[in-house]
């Protein structure tokens, strides 16, 4: 062997016995293992990672623990909680493919990452001094960008830099579980979460139900914490159409804190100085009693803490649940309150104030980050169910709106901090309560302001007719809606004074912008134009209906501005843009798997199905198209642009119009030729976008040189000669045919030339989600083939036909 090989062989042995020892290491290589009784430790020496038999158990599992010189290691996160291993023969090292893989004895994988990254040869897993475990790219290892991280799998411990929450785009939650018991980490009964539901909020859980709640982020702290220490840590609470989350992060670097859930459901602070690595504190987070027990005092009812002992109150106007028997122990009852006088529709009510309050639970509450409080009360008192109402967020003088609507559960009355609550209460109780002076006070107010509007109402007329218009007009909208109004200033602000940069889009009716508010909330923002074809009365129409209006397949509107010539809609942004936006491009489109297309064909017609029938007004939409689809961040359909939106009363299914107002391509043919409208009309637009999205090609630009046959002729050929799968988009794989076969023949029942041939969205939705056989489908409107169009006449039903290249559309605004 020659001298050059044999220093080669040294080298190799040399650095492969270095590999082993892997004891005093903070980082693991893909050719390197961790057996029972090695370890990581982390750079500082804080936190270490290795193998540990919990109490007296002789399972053994894989976890990160914190060290101090107590010689009692506190355990912080477990890979293998459910599965133990029975041995010390367990080994933790990466696969092939850059999977990290703890192996038990028969080298079967007992745990994983389960996240194969794309640079497996060159994988590193570290311990960080934060005791998270983290996969990076070994060509660099201190890099910020973790291709795997156990802070997104929580154990029984928060720590900082660690979130929980959940990312609405993937679905994923992540949350604090307890260990079963003192020797088992499985999961146990207790959980720390976000409840995502109305206003987010953060919960302790026993199974199912709630046993403490922290309470809602008032901007500072959750509201069930006000006396949370925030000198040493910085909660952050983070709120968008993408995520909610949860982090705590330190301030004062001489200590470490956690937060740990215990089995019995306790929940504790633990607190370390970095220097000497000595426990130094054990906080309480809730003791879980009296108070703090979750609904202690039952709705309508608020817990006063007096002398350590629990009080319970009923809320002003309350009295106890006369239902239940009236309890021997007056200070403490579970069974709540209700209304001793029903609050009347009108504006007869009024509110009282309760200062350093732990805000209801606010699961069924409904908030806005837009209205300041005097917004959120005028909202709060023309709303018959709005039973209360508070600041959403209390830093700078407070701002935003908090409402809750009938009962109000789990209300603390704090001896320091807390925040204000103004609880809806009739007139006549204030007044039978000693609060007389405030109802003579507001009547002398009221007659005050009444005399100042009357002068300047009088001074208005004298000094000009056309601002006086313009002012009554403004108020008149804002008092007929009920929705915050925006100052223009703040959506110019928002826009970057409507930058083209932030333009999102263009249609017949205005240009719509992206907005930001100062608080970091994205917005839509649709500026009519000024020579659009809507006028005031088109405006007021759709903000008439979007704000009577709730479905989670309409996009939401959240507020107006009308200010001079100025007409606004403040819309939900929707980060994904339309159905038009992939359709129109074939490498957006790939994200457009059939499940997710066949997710938005329902989803639209599930959005069709309200307005036509479950909404309290049946209404007409008029321009469906793929343009006024909107996708949210989980590419969820919402139906949008409601300006040429029409109601119908009673029992009326159809009207007509000699205004003709939409897209061609879109309209049926009793619509764009004798301006008849009805619900049928908005099922035709739905089945053109149904065969759009199938096939991935637009009507109005498809062309068959061979038949001249459009989109609709093209469905319709295909499906007469048995071949309906061949109009399917050539970029979608994996779908099932019967599935695609059933879409195609919705598709081309709706669009149907006669109005009455066409199913009602009901029927879709069944047909849709259904197994029976459907109708056959008969032939389309505005079916063209080799030059000619049939197209019936939906009043007499004959058939009329005309050359296609001269079509002709009476009174059509097309846009």
């Amino acid at each position: 062997m020659g001298m050059d090989n044999l220093r080669t062989l040294v080298i190799w042995f040399f650095l492969m016995s270095c590999m082993r020892t892997t004891t005093s290491s903070d980082s693991l290589g893909m050719a390197q293992y961790i057996r029972d009784g090695e370890s990581l430790v982390s750079a500082g020496g804080s936190s270490e990672l290795g193998f540990f038999s919990p109490g007296t158990s002789t399972s053994r599992y894989l976890g990160v623990w914190y060290r101090d010189t107590s010689g009692n290691p506190t355990v912080v996160w477990v890979a293998n909680r459910e599965r133990p291993l029975h041995n010390k023969s367990g080994v933790l090292q990466f696969s092939k493919m850059g999977i990290l893989q703890l192996l038990d004895e028969t080298n079967n994988t007992v745990w994983s990452s389960n996240i194969s990254s794309k640079s497996w040869s060159n994988s590193i897993a570290r311990i960080l001094d934060s005791g998270n475990l983290v996969v990076t790219n070994g060509k660099n290892i201190y890099n910020s960008s973790f291709l795997w991280q156990s802070f997104d799998y929580p154990c029984d411990t928060l720590m900082p830099g660690m979130k929980i929450g959940w990312n609405f785009v993937t679905g994923q939650e992540k949350y604090v579980s307890s260990w079963k018991s003192e020797e088992d980490p499985a999961v146990g009964e207790y959980t720390i979460k976000i409840d995502p539901r109305g206003y987010p909020q953060i919960m302790v859980m026993k199974g199912s139900l709630i046993s403490f709640r922290g309470g809602s982020w008032n901007g500072l702290y959750f509201t069930g914490s006000p006396s949370q220490n925030t000198q040493t840590f910085r909660s952050n609470f983070v709120l968008n159409g993408k995520e909610v989350y949860y982090e705590f992060e330190m301030l004062d670097t001489s200590i470490f804190t956690v937060l740990k859930e215990y089995p019995s459901g306790n929940g504790q602070y633990l607190v370390w100085t970095s220097q000497t690595r000595n426990k130094v504190q054990v906080t309480q987070v809730a003791n879980q009693g009296g108070c703090e027990r979750y609904a202690y005092c039952g709705s309508n009812a608020i817990c006063i803490v007096d002398s350590n002992v629990a009080i319970c109150k009923c809320l002003k106007g309350y009295i106890p649940n006369p239902s239940f028997p009236k309890p021997q122990n007056m200070s403490y009852w579970s069974n709540g309150c209700e209304r001793q006088v029903a609050l009347s529709c009108n504006n007869t009510n009024s509110f009282l104030r309760y200062t350093g309050i732990k805000l209801p639970d606010t699961s069924s509450s409904w908030y806005s980050e837009i209205m300041n409080l005097q917004e959120c009360q005028k909202f709060c008192l023309k709303n018959c169910s709005c039973s209360a109402y508070s600041s959403l967020d209390i830093r700078n003088g407070g701002s935003g709106c908090l409402i809750w609507f009938h009962n109000l559960t789990d209300i603390i009355q704090f001896s320091q901090g807390g925040q204000d609550l103004y609880l809806k209460v009739p007139s006549s109780e204030l007044a039978a309560n000693g609060h007389g002076n405030i109802k003579q006070k507001k009547v002398g107010i009221a007659v005050g302001v009444i005399i100042f509007g009357l002068i300047t109402c009088v001074s208005i007329m004298i000094i000009h007719p056309g601002t006086r218009k313009i002012i009554y007009r403004e108020k008149q909208m804002q008092e007929d809606i009920d929705l915050p109004a925006f100052n223009f200033s703040v959506l110019a602000k928002a826009t970057e004074k409507f930058s083209s940069s932030n333009k999102l889009g263009e249609g017949g009716f205005g240009e719509v912008y992206k907005g930001t508010l100062t608080d970091g909330q994205e917005l839509a923002i649709k500026r009519l134009s000024k020579k659009s074809g809507q006028g005031l009365e088109e405006f007021k129409t759709e903000v008439a209906l979007m704000a009577k209006l709730q479905h989670r397949n309409l996009v939401k509107l959240l507020g107006f501005c009308i200010q001079g010539v100025e007409k606004i809609l403040v819309y939900e942004y929707m980060p994904n843009k339309s159905l038009d936006y992939f359709i129109s491009d074939e490498i957006r489109r790939k994200l457009l798997d059939w499940p997710k297309r066949f997710n938005i064909i329902s989803g639209i017609a599930r959005g069709l199905l309200y307005l036509h029938q479950d909404s309290r007004l049946r209404i007409i939409h008029r321009d469906l198209k793929t343009s006024n689809i909107l996708l949210d961040a989980n590419l969820n359909p919402k139906i949008s642009d409601f300006g040429l939106a029409r109601t119908f009363l009673g029992d009326q299914v159809e009207a007509n119009t000699n205004r003709i107002a939409g897209t061609y391509g879109y309209m049926p043919p009793e619509y764009a030729v004798h301006g008849q409208f009805s619900m049928k009309s908005d099922v035709f637009s739905y089945g053109v976008i149904v065969l759009e999205l199938l096939s991935g090609k637009k009507n109005r630009e498809f062309s068959d040189p061979e038949n001249y046959l459009n989109l609709l002729g093209h469905a319709w050929r295909l499906w007469t000669d048995d071949r309906p799968l061949e109009l399917l988009d050539e970029l979608l794989k994996g779908c099932t045919h019967s599935e695609v076969i059933r879409c195609i023949q919705v598709g081309l029942l709706c669009v149907q030339q006669r109005p009455e041939d066409r199913p009602d969205m009901l029927s879709v939705v069944l047909m849709l989600n259904g197994e029976k056989l459907l109708p056959k489908p008969k032939v389309p409107g505005f079916y063209i083939e080799r030059g000619v169009t049939i197209e019936v006449d939906t009043l007499s039903g004959n058939g009329t036909p005309f050359s296609a290249n001269e079509i002709s559309m009476t009174l059509l605004n097309a846009r």
